[in-house]
């Protein structure tokens, strides 16, 4: 199957989730013999065109008249290049059979290539503008809004990662139940082999006889990261051996700090800032306990970046998360935004024998094999794909209102009318010109 891709992120371009969502699910479907394209942005030091892998990849220069900062000018001129270069494929390797839009930053683009080319058109929703702000407050969020609602009204068949998600666009929207198919995101079971616990890099972190409580993440407020730093006093006044590492960018990085700082700990905590993805794989063989206590989280890939490390892993039950984790079993579950569950599910981590975390590490590593490995992903994907794709060949494509429009011209022969003028006049033209050089002839 043809598969072409649109999406605003692709590595080495990391804005957010999608991008290694998108990656693992185009290098998959391409390795089990599809011809999948992604038409994305370019990011410094990448390539127009290449081939990564088993995937065709298209980036595009977003360039254009100053937008003066304005996010929804910027994400127009956009979705303008990611047709013009989606155009351009087509016109040297033809149609598609399908377009996969990933999230609202590129409905507009989806949605003229679909109805230009007549081809079917599917939608991943991987968060909401309403769940990342707890409804809609302003003239921007109910514009992006509306845009991802216009997407899964365009989308033949709408895919998300989670019930919470399933339920979340279902209620926002009134999108029918049939129209969306939960698909779990997934993580490369095979991310961390090889990779051992340093001592001496662990040393950067933290001292030796200090257990490491981790979080990576963006340093925004859904992430939940102040909830993990007001449970600190609490954490620390019943295990004092234990050091906090943040890991991560973003816009409230400092407000984090001077948060840490006000606790009277801050000497427990280490914000790391930007980390390599080389660094992180390796901090994560050196931490003992990995939170994640987000406020809103459609899915939570980090949890399954957690449990494949082999990491026992915390989480808030927002969204997504807590479907991945069953409590005390494959890890352990904190009511969303209380720092003080959060604060003993820490602390029943810290004082677990070795023995029952090693337990709980097991089950959390199966789980991953068995639900949310990309082999079953892409098998899942695909099959919705054949399904539209079949569906779409049911259908009649024709915009009826141009085809009459054209009919009624030609009834009235309108075309004709113009061509039978233009010929009357050339013959009367012929015959001036032609009386005109008889009479310079007889003049001569």
């Amino acid at each position: 199957m043809r598969i072409l891709m649109l999406s605003w992120e692709y590595p080495p371009r990391i804005v957010g989730g999608i991008s290694r969502v998108v990656y693992d699910l185009a290098q998959k479907l391409g390795e089990k013999g599809n011809e999948v394209h992604v038409v994305t942005c370019m990011d410094k030091n990448t390539k127009e065109f290449e081939k990564d892998k088993n995937v065709y990849v298209h980036r595009v220069y977003t360039v254009g008249p100053d937008t003066k900062g304005d996010f929804l000018k910027q994400t127009l001129h956009m979705n303008f290049a990611l047709t013009e270069k989606a155009v351009e494929v087509m016109d040297h390797i033809g149609k598609f059979d399908i377009i996969h839009a990933h999230d609202w930053l590129v409905a507009f683009a989806a949605k003229t290539l679909k109805h230009a080319y007549k081809i079917p058109m599917v939608a991943t929703i991987h968060a909401t503008e309403h769940g990342r702000n707890n409804g809609i407050h302003t003239d921007m969020q109910k514009y992006i809004h509306d845009s991802e609602w216009w997407l899964t009204y365009e989308a033949w068949k709408v895919i998300c990662n989670s019930q919470y998600m399933q339920n979340e666009i279902t209620n926002i929207w009134g999108l029918p139940r049939a129209k969306s198919q939960i698909i779990f995101n997934g993580v490369d079971i095979h991310k961390f082999d090889g990779i051992q616990r340093d001592m001496e890099f662990r040393r950067k972190y933290a001292m030796d006889h200090e257990k490491i409580v981790f979080f990576v993440g963006r340093m925004v407020r859904e992430k939940g990261v102040h909830v993990l730093i007001d449970a600190i006093p609490k954490i620390c006044q019943h295990y004092n051996d234990v050091k906090f590492v943040f890991a991560g960018k973003g816009p409230e990085l400092d407000s984090l700090k001077a948060r840490a700082w006000a606790t009277g700990y801050a000497h427990k905590t280490l914000f790391t800032g930007y980390i390599s993805d080389e660094d992180l794989l390796k901090l994560y063989k050196c931490v003992d306990i990995a939170v994640f206590p987000s406020l809103y989280e459609p899915f939570g890939i980090v949890a399954l970046e957690g449990m494949i490390a082999d990491v026992p892993t915390v989480v808030s039950q927002a969204g997504g998360l807590g479907e991945i984790i069953n409590h005390g079993y494959d890890g352990m579950k904190a009511y969303t935004g209380n720092s003080n569950s959060l604060a003993d599910c820490v602390l029943e981590l810290l004082f677990n024998s070795n023995e029952k975390n090693a337990e709980i590490r097991s089950h959390a590593m199966q789980k991953v094999h068995d639900l949310y490995n990309w082999d079953k992903i892409a098998e899942q994907t695909y099959n919705v794909y054949k399904e539209v794709v079949e569906e779409a060949k049911l259908i009649n494509w024709e915009n009826t209102e141009l085809k009459n429009g054209v009919k009624e011209l030609n009834d009235k022969k309108v075309i004709h009318t113009v061509v039978e003028n233009t010929t009357e006049s050339n013959k009367k033209s012929a015959k001036k010109s032609s009386a005109k050089t008889e009479k310079l002839q007889k003049i001569g």
